[in-house]
């Protein structure tokens, strides 16, 4: 099989770690970035990273690429993606991680450029189709130009979700993240760029209650759950590490053992499970998309029902991008079936 050849527009948290992660893979490359940021910046950024650590590799720049150990990767700084030219490069698949062009038209961009197919590394808008790996990416069969990949809380409440759903059936459901601040937050408090109040507070000395669209968004995942979960997230003062919290009543009587035995029968590359008494530190850098944790499973009699607690941890980075590549090198492998 023929290298997947990948371009990353926007080299910030998500497209450092996808290329960190690709470059120690075998058949798929990056071969082109667009970033406006200088290359002396990015391969710093790329070299040293608070979060993740060190990249242990030569990282150098020239005015116009970043040198990996040895391996040129040339820098482009165009505003318009219509303008950047992946043709030239033969790429099969661009990640769109700027955050700017999260709807399929704006995405469709890259296409112009050149390039064959567009992986978008948020949530999107428009005609297109929503992927978590190993959850419901057998949807896709070659035909679609332009998908979303969801947001790192969507990838961690789907496969848990999916499996508490498949099997006792989920009657409604509320989730709640704890996540690791992100740099749409205040390092200090000073007035928000969207007017947010709570956004505007200092991040590193607060939790900071947040909305998400994890909840709702699985609809557009698992279609036999839309309606049914709701909830929201607090930002907490960790750089990164996260867990989500699922409260559910279910159709069937169960107990912790049987919910337990279900999510451990259901894990594989991208669901983990583990019964370790862990804490957020200990999730960085993993590979799993979620690791559920089956010493925070709860059972609580409501009435005639059940309210049921399960807990999944993710790196809110480096959980996603894993779950990113994934997706990239299957939805490439569809091109020329």
């Amino acid at each position: 099989m023929s290298t997947v050849k990948v371009a990353i527009n926007g080299f910030g948290r998500i497209g450092r770690l996808v290329y960190r992660q690709i470059y120690n893979m075998q058949g798929i490359d990056v071969v082109a970035i667009n970033d406006l940021t200088s290359p002396a910046v990015l391969a710093h950024l790329l070299k040293y990273d608070s979060a993740q650590g060190r990249f242990d590799k030569t990282v150098t720049s020239t005015d116009n690429s970043i040198v990996v150990d040895g391996h040129e990767v040339k820098i482009y700084a165009q505003k318009d993606p219509a303008q950047i030219p992946w043709g030239t490069h033969q790429v099969d698949v661009v990640i769109e991680s700027t955050g700017f062009f999260t709807d399929k038209d704006k995405a469709e961009a890259h296409l112009k450029a050149g390039a064959k197919r567009v992986v978008i590394s948020a949530p999107a808008t428009g005609d297109l189709k929503t992927v978590v790996f190993n959850v419901n990416h057998a949807i896709l069969d070659g035909s679609e130009t332009i998908i979303s990949c969801a947001s790192c809380t969507t990838n961690c409440l789907a496969p848990m979700a999916k499996t508490l759903n498949d099997k006792f059936t989920i009657v409604t459901g509320m989730m709640s993240t704890i996540h690791a601040y992100t740099n749409d937050q205040n390092t200090l408090d000073a007035p928000h760029p969207k007017g947010d109040l709570r956004r505007a507070r200092a991040a590193a000395a607060n939790i900071v209650p947040n909305s998400t669209g994890a909840a709702k968004a699985i609809g557009l995942v698992l279609p036999e759950l839309k309606g049914k979960l709701d909830g929201g997230a607090q930002r907490v003062p960790v750089i990164t590490g996260s867990v989500t919290e699922l409260y559910s009543i279910l159709e069937k009587t169960v107990t912790i053992e049987e919910v337990n035995a279900a999510m451990k029968a259901a894990s594989n590359e991208s669901f983990g499970y583990t019964e370790d008494e862990l804490v957020s530190s200990d999730i960085i850098g993993i590979s799993f998309g979620s690791l559920f944790d089956a010493t925070q499973t709860k059972v609580m009699k409501v009435g005639a029902s059940q309210l049921v607690k399960t807990v999944s941890w993710y790196d809110n980075e480096m959980s996603y991008v894993s779950q990113l590549v994934r997706t990239v090198k299957y939805f490439a492998g569809l091109i020329n079936k």
